[in-house]
């Protein structure tokens, strides 16, 4: 696993970055036009099985190979559960009833919950007081962007809105269980081919089980072509930039796509789904925003190093 300090950022890099936030952006609009025909279970199957086949055609192009033993197996699964299986799922049946710019901020508080969740569970990732700054300003952008309907009952969005914080927090669960890779000497690409490809597998029966798709009118042209998209373009594609930031800008400069992603996914919902954008989403998206420049810790270095200058 490359080394998670700070490099320099050129011009190539910045751009690719760029091209990350749009692309996972992509996802939460490619996302809502699916579930609008495609059940979400039966969403999640697809984006990873066609992520699957794009990668593993990938991984035969470069000459590799997914390894064969039980142990990188077992780690397969646990890691497309927690990273796929579940967050998908949540987040497409969230996005039955939230738009997607919303699903996207409240998506950007992942950092948030790894902060705690590593805390929790790690001995070299404890929180300090920058980091529990940073989360409990995440915590007020939530219970903002959730908004006074959660106090009049759980009805409303507020149920879809959960659906999509608990996917975060199963993101969260996975950061801190794929740390185990890198002692299995496991390179990115194949531990990305191998976890959606475990993600398949399981997802496969549950949703032919629950969906029952063969009962279901088919879907038209565009949440296929959404489905196709939301695989191709906001997954495999994506993972393949992802790894290739994460070898030249590393994994601190690659948290910036967090600050990126909700503008994309906001404009996408604005400009092609019509979806408002209300007060509260701004104040959430300000507070999560702070939130993750308090855990980034960047900011406040470079304070200092001017103060002390």
């Amino acid at each position: 696993m490359p080394s998670s300090s700070s490099r320099s950022m050129g011009g190539a890099e910045w751009l690719l970055l760029i091209a990350l936030s749009v692309l996972w952006g992509g996802s939460f609009l490619f996302g809502k036009v699916a579930v609008g025909e495609i059940p979400p279970l039966s969403v999640t199957l697809g984006r990873v099985a066609l992520a699957a086949v794009a990668l593993n055609l990938l991984l035969l192009v470069l000459g590799q190979r997914l390894p064969t033993d039980r142990v990188s197996w077992l780690a397969f699964i646990g890691m497309g559960f927690l990273n796929n299986v579940l967050p998908f799922t949540l987040i497409f049946w969230g996005q039955m009833q939230i738009g997607a710019g919303l699903a996207s901020i409240l998506n950007a508080t992942t950092p948030l919950w790894t902060v705690v969740v590593a805390h929790l569970l790690t001995s070299d990732e404890k929180m300090n007081a920058g980091k529990l700054a940073g989360v409990l300003l995440g915590i007020a952008g939530v219970a903002a962007l959730i908004g006074p309907s959660a106090v009049a009952g759980f009805s409303g969005d507020v149920p879809a809105m959960i659906a999509v914080v608990l996917a975060t927090l199963s993101y969260a669960f996975a950061g801190i269980f794929g740390r185990r890779f890198a002692r299995m000497g496991l390179a990115p690409l194949s531990v990305a081919t191998g976890q959606v490809t475990a993600a398949t597998i399981m997802m496969l029966p549950l949703a032919l089980a629950v969906d029952r798709p063969w009962l279901l009118a088919p879907p038209g042209t565009t949440a296929i072509a959404a489905l196709v998209g939301l695989a191709v373009i906001s997954t495999a594609l994506a993972y393949v930039i992802y790894f290739r930031l994460l070898a030249t800008a590393g994994a601190t400069n690659l948290l910036l796509v967090t600050f990126l992603i909700p503008p994309s996914a906001l404009a996408f919902g604005m400009l092609l789904l019509d979806e408002p954008l209300l007060s509260r989403h701004v104040v959430g998206l300000v507070l999560i925003g702070g939130g993750l420049v308090a855990i980034d810790g960047r900011l406040w270095r470079r304070v200092r190093a001017a103060k002390e200058a």
